[in-house]
């Protein structure tokens, strides 16, 4: 399909052929005015409205040095990312799926989220696993094929990647419920009181278990934020193919809040995560947080984001970079330098450096792992089917 042919499809009347070049008619980085932002496209600082003056707070706790970290996680994730699509178009992996566009959407509620509050995420959340410390070479291990998902998960409180779309929300209601059951809510103990954050992507709100989820939260009250990064396109599917609201509003129905967020921006995703997780561990339920942002590459490095969008398309959104937009905002408030910027980018290049030598230097697992704890007790169908993948193998040792 050409770029001219997405311009007509899903509609029933003939619609004016566009070039690929020519912007969309609508402004389809325009959230509404519902969306809570404080950072604009150019990152100068936006004035208090009646919208997100109920999180400024948050910001105001910010000194320096953690406003810096954010800029800095954003530039890290961004280069594990391009390290990832790099390794994979190397063949040093099996797939890549890149969150290029998204590293304030993942950093900002990464980042609100305390220890022990516990992140499930779908495959793309790259940027929460970082700050949530799970080492990059960890991901690139399941990408390549190397490890049983690649990290212990109770160890960063940071459950494995999953693939099946959307089935991870109900995993985190069921934990939320766990932490409901065990007393760990609303007890007023900073370091005890405890939320769950369960990430998906808009095309994920089409699944069954992205709504059972809501309405098991919903009905027990569960410590539990639900994260929609809505990106615009689920695989080749744009929004209008998925919902006829926007996702925030889907929460009306289920009786709990809902907030859509500026996901290039990384104070505003932050602070609006930051009043969701204490409302969590508060006791006063479920909240779910639209984050309009946009996926500027692929869905993964198997896909052709050309065969369904077009390019000028992609071109507004580079506009509204969530990486450049703080570090143009942190420049002109006199937090950062150029000299900062020039370590981080030095940090930046050593990180790389590491990634592409841990991955390249990963051992091959030996072949009977795969027959490892694909079920809690022994199984004789597996057990017999890893004796004759065993002698296969035996069968080439002349």
């Amino acid at each position: 399909m050409s770029d001219d042919d997405v311009a007509t499809v899903g509609s029933t009347v003939a619609a004016p052929v566009r070039a690929s070049h020519e912007p969309p008619e609508r402004d389809i980085t325009d959230g509404g005015p519902d969306m809570v932002q404080f950072l604009a496209a150019d990152g100068t600082r936006v004035p208090l409205t009646e919208v997100n003056s109920p999180y400024a707070a948050y910001l105001d706790e910010l000194e320096d040095e953690a406003l810096r970290g954010l800029l800095r996680d954003l530039i890290l994730v961004r280069r594990v990312d391009s390290e990832g699509f790099a390794l994979q178009r190397q063949g040093e992996l099996g797939l890549w799926p890149s969150l290029l566009g998204q590293e304030a959407a993942q950093v900002g509620p990464g980042r609100a989220m305390r220890p022990q509050d516990y992140a499930f995420p779908g495959y793309r959340e790259h940027g929460v696993a970082w700050c949530k410390g799970v080492p990059p070479e960890n991901l690139l291990g399941m990408f390549r094929g190397v490890n049983h998902g690649g990290w212990d998960s109770q160890a960063n409180n940071f459950h494995l990647y999953t693939i099946v779309i959307g089935n991870q929300m109900l995993h985190a209601v069921g934990y939320a419920l766990g932490v409901q059951k065990d007393g760990d809510v609303a007890t007023g103990d900073p370091g005890r009181d405890t939320a769950v954050m369960a990430f998906t992507g808009d095309g994920g709100t089409a699944q069954g278990d992205f709504n059972e989820a809501l309405v098991f939260a919903a009905v027990a009250n569960a410590p539990v934020v639900f994260y929609v990064q809505n990106n615009h396109w689920a695989i080749s599917e744009p929004n209008e193919r998925q919902f006829r609201v926007p996702p925030y509003r889907r929460a009306d129905g289920f009786g709990f809040p809902g907030v859509r967020v500026d996901g290039n921006d990384v104070l505003a995703s932050y602070a609006v995560s930051r009043a969701a997780l204490e409302r969590a561990r508060g006791g006063e339920g479920p909240t779910l947080i639209e984050a309009f942002t946009y996926r500027m590459g692929a869905h993964t490095t198997s896909d052709d984001p050309t065969k369904y969008r077009i390019s000028a398309e992609v071109d507004i959104w580079k506009a509204k970079d969530p990486v450049d937009r703080m570090r143009k905002h942190l420049l002109a408030e006199g937090v950062v330098d150029e000299a900062w910027l020039r370590e981080v980018e030095a940090e930046a290049d050593e990180l790389a450096r590491r990634i592409r030598h841990a991955c390249q230097t990963m051992p091959n697992p030996p072949h009977e792992e795969m027959f490892e704890h694909v079920y809690a007790e022994p199984h004789p169908v597996v057990a017999r089917e890893a004796a004759e993948f065993a002698d296969y193998h035996a069968g080439f040792d002349d």
